[in-house]
């Protein structure tokens, strides 16, 4: 091959994946639409003005997802680029991770718009979003540019960054890790890289067991509306992300049996843990968070990547999940918000008077996300491979 061709084939990772990282992953999305079920509940009872609406009361701590999939997004990353930088350019490297992300962005916008004129195109308050406005936050959330509050295309009304699919911000942060890794990170020797590390983690004890957010809890990120979230959300990104390139560094495998569902199990029982409130100033909430990201993330994504599948049933599994993952974070919340919509006209705050949807909801999520998939993603990324001549020199 010459040296200025590349195989369209050269799209995919010539490294093998961890199978086991690529399920809990899916894991992991799956209990993000877990989570925004409930998230559903608290937000509806809080709008009709019932007594402790708009705190989650069950899977409190799912959005710590988000944290372990930075973690995993950095231990993936250094795997898998680390000791490509003598073959590869700067330029290819952000085209590979541009036609890796940025098609299910677009799709995940289209399917936001959909939902939200099929939502009525009104705000949260009820009052109509001009038509401009819609277009306009359409146009900018394909380009991956953010809303402020109170602009025009801030069509929802409540702060998002991407209203029209409020989880995008995640990828915001992912985009500017991406570039971070890219610039300078990725230069780093493995000691500055575990000083950079120790200084996050200060800095992030900081902000969350200091309750600097307000919040009680590490959820930030969301919106460009004030400096904590902006702040907070790179923090929030920084910190796991390059811990897990620290660990990818130091990788050494230390088998455990079965990780797949003990990982599985830990993470849904951490993110079940009650909310803890804060006593005498100390936030409690940031305390478990901060022991969840720091101590235990990191063993399992350790552990993840040990295992191994030993069967067909189990790599497929796992397979699926990892396929899964992504598609499935982009395309689930646009869903989610004509499900508020609906608990909050029928006034209904539980599972158990609203089961038959919440599996419709999961099943339309999943049915969407796999369509997604096979049918716009993974063509679109081989189309784009091809055309940008995407691979790493030879």
């Amino acid at each position: 091959m010459s040296n200025n061709r590349f195989s369209s084939a050269s799209y995919a990772d010539t490294k093998p994946h961890y199978n086991i990282l690529d399920g809990l992953r899916g894991a992991a999305a799956l209990m993000v639409v877990w989570y925004h079920v409930f998230e559903g509940y608290a937000f509806a009872e809080g709008t009709n003005g019932v007594e402790g609406g708009g705190l989650i009361n069950v899977f409190n701590h799912g959005y710590m997802a988000v944290d372990f999939f930075f973690m995993l997004s950095g231990f993936v990353i250094s795997y898998a680029y680390d000791d490509r930088w003598n073959q590869m350019s700067m330029g290819d490297f952000f085209k590979r991770r541009l036609v890796r992300l940025h098609p299910m962005i677009v799709m995940g916008a289209i399917i936001g718009l959909t939902t939200f004129l099929l939502g009525g195109g009104v705000k949260w308050d009820g009052s109509v979003t001009p038509m401009s406005g819609v277009a306009l936050a359409f146009f900018l959330t394909c380009l991956f540019i953010p809303a402020w509050p109170g602009a025009m295309h801030e069509v929802r009304g409540n702060g998002e960054m991407f209203p029209l699919n409020g989880p995008s911000w995640s990828l915001f942060f992912e985009y500017i890790g991406n570039i971070c890794y890219a610039l300078f990170i990725r230069k780093l020797s493995t000691k500055s890289l575990s000083w950079l590390v120790a200084v996050l983690g200060v800095v992030y004890i900081w902000f969350s067991v200091g309750n600097v957010s307000g919040y009680e809890s590490i959820g930030v990120g969301w919106t460009v509306g004030d400096s904590v979230n902006i702040f907070g959300g790179f923090l929030r990104m920084m910190f796991p992300f390059s811990l897990g390139m620290l660990l990818a560094r130091n990788f050494k495998p230390v088998r455990v049996r079965g990780i797949f569902w003990l990982a599985i199990v830990l993470l849904f029982a951490l993110f079940s843990v009650p909310f803890f409130p804060s006593v005498g100033g100390i936030c409690v909430n940031g305390i478990f968070e901060m022991c969840c990201i720091m101590l235990i993330f990191p063993v399992i994504v350790w552990l993840g990547a040990s295992g191994v599948t030993t069967d067909k049933a189990s790599t497929g599994v796992c397979k699926f999940l990892g396929d899964l993952s992504y598609p499935l974070y982009i395309v689930h919340y646009p869903v989610m918000y004509l499900f508020y919509a609906w608990l909050i006209k029928n006034q209904l705050y539980t599972v158990a008077d609203t089961w038959q949807v919440v599996l419709l909801v999961f099943a339309v999520n999943i049915t969407l996300a796999v369509v997604a998939l096979k049918l716009y993603d993974e063509p679109v990324r081989r189309w784009l491979a091809a055309k940008l001549r995407i691979g790493v020199k030879k």
